[in-house]
């Protein structure tokens, strides 16, 4: 069939053991368990609706993080002696508590020093922190191998050394989630309050002083808003902002420009943003390139009188720089949050201003929102203590299952078309993006795609081979191959050890033609169980006895195989969502080795 091949190589730089690669979920749906012996987290994922993308991705299937997609396999679950150790830092909700006590002795030692962290870490296996607690990479080794996860209860891991908890094989997970709508609230709270002078005018009546006029404030009606960093919080607070009649701009050099206008942003330049608003709000993360990035020069070039929020890091401010705009009027008013150093030092100029609205880090700070990051930190560090992979885990790729991370994604084309008339790019970027998106909260798209998969670590090398079909078509199919790396679904792996998917576009619909060394032909398309079982007979009459009898209606069912009596997969397409119970016992049968659940 095949008739000539052409290889494209494109090396991106080879990673060390993939510390870079930072998973962080999208979850957005509450958390379904299932008995660990029957969790695995393994996927088959359409990347884009009309390409033939077909990626195996685990993050996506973590239950823990889907309704859409459940993944079970079969494991042993060896007995457990002991129960696991954990060590609480810092303040965490009692629904977060009451999950890890269920499972592991758990020990709340508060406020302690560096040394004395230091000190007590070698007693435990796992570590819980907020973001006063300093993870260097001496509390890292003087757990001498012990320490197997450390959980931010919260967003950033800035004060976690990823570095040294990869090195020393520690996985870190944090909790991106829950705690998103409340710091997007606070940022509106502290954007109307310093527009209306609100926390300023509430201290002089209280002082015995009835000064209208020295508080008239502005109105946010017709403003431009330039949001720096439009992730999870960036975005909600546009929503809010977009409902106050504000024009939102915003500047993230990872944000698709679709997702920002189905909002109603627009997405500028960093110079751009900064010179033509009114008001900007932070919502970046601390990394060496944003440390301090508003700065003098980066103040000399706002709107005079422009308004900034910060309720993300406050290491993305230069402060001395923050007090020289206030007193030279470059910047009229400030509201913060968050700072270089918490709680700020007494001596700090930033007190001293009435203009500058402060408020002791409290973006996370509601009843709801602690509670909600308790149980799905909890929730991530049991995971990860019984062996699962967590979808929030920050340190390490979901791909993988074992061995020492990714070395190289490779893509293979097939098309009868010449190998220089195929402009691979946006395929290319489908297949980066259903790697990357999943697992972190960067944004690909067709201009930042290599630019990302190198930033993460990933090596990508494509190969063009030319087959017997028809010139019309642009591609006949795609495979992709994971190199170094072990499926959580076994059956994904080739017989080189590969892990290994391929599909093609039929009659306009994708189809996963090839699970490892079994060849398979499923439309990708509403409800999909895919087993891999004992090839016997019975087999398609368990399992459809087993959805007949719960009310699922089977639409399609086909089995592939590669020696008779040996192993096959079987495909099984249901109208409905299966429920949990009825998964279960489709993973109780004998003959089944393992399966997913895939709701495309």
């Amino acid at each position: 069939m095949a008739s000539a091949s052409s290889a494209n190589h494109i090396l991106l730089s080879p990673p060390p053991s993939l510390p870079s690669l930072l998973p962080a979920s999208n979850a957005k749906f509450p958390h379904t368990s299932f008995p660990r012996n029957y969790l695995s987290h393994s996927s088959l994922i359409r990347s884009q609706p009309h390409l033939p993308c077909f990626i195996t991705n685990a993050a996506a299937l973590n239950t823990a993080q889907s309704p859409n997609i459940v993944s079970l396999s079969k494991t042993t679950d060896p007995d457990h002696t002991t129960k696991p150790t954990i060590l609480v830092s810092e303040k965490l909700g009692e629904g977060g508590l009451d999950l890890l006590r269920s499972f592991a002795d758990v020990e709340c030692l508060y406020g302690m020093s560096p040394e004395q962290l230091c000190k007590e870490i070698s007693r435990f296996d796992a570590l819980i922190v907020r973001s006063g607690t300093k993870v260097s990479r001496k509390v890292f080794q003087a757990a001498n191998g012990r320490l197997k996860v450390v959980g931010r209860a919260g967003v950033g891991i800035d004060n976690v050394d990823l570095q040294a908890a990869t090195e020393l094989g520690c996985l870190v997970v944090n909790a991106p989630t829950a705690n998103t709508i409340a710091a997007a609230e606070h940022a509106i709270a502290l954007l109307a309050s310093m527009a209306r002078n609100v926390a300023q005018s509430d201290a002089s009546v209280k002082s015995g002083k009835w000064q209208r006029t020295k508080y008239i404030g502005v109105s946010l009606v017709g403003k431009t808003l330039a949001i720096m960093g439009f992730g999870k919080v960036g975005s909600e607070v546009a929503r809010r902002a977009k409902g106050l009649g504000m024009h939102v701009i915003s500047h993230d050099p990872y944000a698709p420009a679709d997702r920002a206008r189905a909002i109603g942003v627009d997405l500028v330049s960093f110079d751009d943003a900064i010179s033509t608003a009114d008001f900007i709000s932070l919502h970046m993360p601390l990394t060496p390139t944003t440390s301090k990035v508003f700065n003098d020069d980066t103040f000399a070039k706002m709107k005079k009188g422009a308004r900034i929020i910060n309720v993300a890091r406050g290491g993305v401010i230069d402060e001395d720089a923050l007090v020289r705009a206030l007193e030279s009027g470059v910047v009229s008013q400030a509201a913060l949050d968050v700072f270089s150093e918490e709680p700020p030092p007494s001596d700090s100029k930033l007190l001293q201003f009435e203009n500058v609205t402060l408020t002791p880090h409290l973006g996370a700070s509601t009843k709801e929102a602690q509670e909600g990051v308790a149980v799905e930190i909890a929730e991530a560090v049991v995971g990860a203590l019984r062996g699962e992979l967590s979808a929030t885990a920050v340190n390490a790729p979901m791909l993988v299952a074992g061995g020492d991370g990714i070395k190289s994604v490779k893509v293979v084309y097939r098309s009868a078309r010449d190998p220089d008339d195929l402009d691979t790019r946006l395929l290319r970027a489908m297949i980066i993006k259903g790697i990357i998106e999943p697992i972190s909260d960067s944004f690909v798209n067709l201009v930042n795609a290599d630019f990302t998969a190198k930033q993460k670590g990933l090596r990508i090398s494509e190969e063009r081979v030319v087959v017997d079909s028809s010139p019309e078509n642009p591609i006949d199919s795609i495979q992709v191959l994971i190199s170094n790396t072990e499926s959580k679904f076994a059956s994904a792996e080739s017989e080189h050890g590969n892990v290994s998917i391929e599909g093609r576009v039929k009659y306009g619909i994708p189809h996963l033609t090839q699970v490892g060394s079994f060849s398979v032909d499923v439309s990708l398309e509403g409800n999909l169980i895919l087993c891999c079982q004992v090839d016997q007979p019975g087999m398609i009459g368990r399992v459809g006895n087993i959805l007949g009898e719960q009310n699922y209606n089977v639409s399609f069912m086909s089995v592939g195989r590669t020696v008779k009596r040996t192993k096959a997969i079987m495909a099984i397409g249901v109208d409905e969502v299966p429920d949990k119970n009825t998964l279960k016992k489709i993973g109780e049968v004998p003959a089944i080795e393992e399966f997913v659940f895939l709701k495309l």
